[in-house]
């Protein structure tokens, strides 16, 4: 059997439809499924080697030269990539119009299947209109978490019930992993403070009060802009046990997760990325909703805080202790 998943962002998402792989792959050994992925994102989903090919999709690269020759030439390299290989399923997860198009350029065999979301889930970017490339839309409830919703559909459609943990095939930390100048030699902490929405942030303070609680541990602080870098300056500033990171590749971001020996984010895609490696992780949540994206799948993940009412420091502190305490 022969499948293509189309998930192309944002981070989050894509980190989200990794357990996929793992359900088709206890069902169906044989299977040999391929992705189609922001080229931003190729490093994450590499990282799954239960991915045959990994197909890299640069819109938002394109948009900013369409006007390009040689952009319309990597375009047009795109979709001959993409239909260079029948599908007996395609999957899009994403339920957008830049997916819908992308599977349906996709070819599949004679009686093959094209399937995606009948419907968005609450708060979501779901558009209708991607319907329109599906040979079958499955229904779900509008509540579903993100990570249960890919895994439903593509159950649904090839058979079989979604009943275990969710297994992101990411590989497990090994001592003889080569670290980077930048990683401490000794356990350290990272906190994901940064995100797009201001509103999703937990506030500065507070984030002061749990490094200077979890003293002499070296803290990092990773950044994402010139807003977010301004942000970790300004907590480093306050904590001498932090430090503030250069500006990391999406594959030294991942390794940063990776290899914590605490991670402490808001509603953001590293902080996801660390518990999908069941890195010892305390989720904030300050203004999303918690059922949405919750880590569910490993009692190293503890989830504090939902819309509207964030977490106090002495919350997370007791979690990040007992989270530390059992190693």
């Amino acid at each position: 059997m022969k499948i293509l998943l189309v998930r192309v962002s944002s981070l989050g998402d894509v980190l989200h439809n990794l357990p996929i792989v793992a359900d088709i792959a206890r069902h169906y050994p044989d299977a040999q499924i391929d992705w189609v992925v922001e080229e931003g994102y190729v490093s994450l989903v590499r990282l799954n080697g239960r991915v045959r090919n990994i197909i890299p999709f640069a819109l938002r690269r394109w948009r900013k030269s369409l006007g390009n020759p040689a952009t319309r030439a990597e375009i047009k390299a795109f979709f001959r990539t993409l239909r260079a290989e029948q599908y007996d399923y395609v999957f899009d997860t994403q339920g957008l119009l830049k997916t819908g198009i992308i599977m349906g350029a996709a070819r599949v065999v004679k009686g093959g299947q094209k399937v995606g979301l009948a419907n968005g889930s609450e708060g979501s970017g779901y558009e209708g209109i991607s319907r329109f490339f599906h040979t079958k839309s499955i229904p779900l409830d509008p509540r579903t978490h993100a990570v249960a919703r890919g895994r439903l559909v593509v159950g649904a459609a090839l058979g079989y019930s979604v009943d275990a943990p969710a297994d992101f095939g990411l590989p497990a930390v090994s001592p003889s992993d080569p670290r980077p100048e930048w990683m401490p030699a000794g356990p350290y902490a990272v906190y994901f403070h940064g995100t797009a929405r201001d509103a999703k942030k937990w506030a500065p303070a507070s984030w002061i009060e749990l490094g200077a609680a979890l003293a002499p541990m070296t803290i990092l602080l990773p950044w994402g802009s010139p807003k977010e870098k301004a942000e970790a300056e300004a907590l480093a500033a306050s904590l001498p046990n932090a430090r503030v990171l250069p500006r990391l590749s999406m594959a030294d971001a991942v390794l940063l997760a990776r290899h914590a020996a605490l991670a402490v984010g808001v509603d953001t895609g590293l902080t996801h990325i660390a518990a999908a490696f069941t890195t010892p992780t305390v989720e904030i949540y300050a203004d999303s909703p918690r059922w949405k994206t919750e880590g569910n799948w490993s009692p190293k993940i503890i989830n504090l805080g939902d819309r509207g009412a964030p977490p106090s420091v002495a919350d997370v502190l007791a979690a990040a202790r007992s989270l530390l305490a059992a190693g």
